[in-house]
């Protein structure tokens, strides 16, 4: 099973709505959305030899600093993971 598709169970099973964001989002946007009353998570999908690009974290930053949780596969994200 792909990290994605674990990802998404993981969080499916923690009672998330998820949705995949691959193909209706800017470039560097976070793969997933997780979504379940009053609370909104964003999830980058990374296999295991994969990295975050700049605009990847560009974005993780900015999502985080407006008070969403970020996560890369199960690790939360701060900002100062760059």
């Amino acid at each position: 099973m792909k990290q994605q598709a674990k990802l998404k169970k993981h969080w499916q099973d923690n009672g998330y709505f998820v949705i995949n964001l691959i193909r209706v989002t800017p470039i560097g946007m976070p793969d997933l959305i997780c979504i379940k009353p009053n609370k909104v998570i964003f999830v980058e999908s990374k296999e295991d030899n994969d990295r975050l690009s700049p605009l990847q974290k560009i974005w993780l930053n900015r999502l985080t600093s407006l008070g969403y949780e970020c996560y890369v596969n199960y690790t939360i994200w701060k900002i100062n993971n760059n």
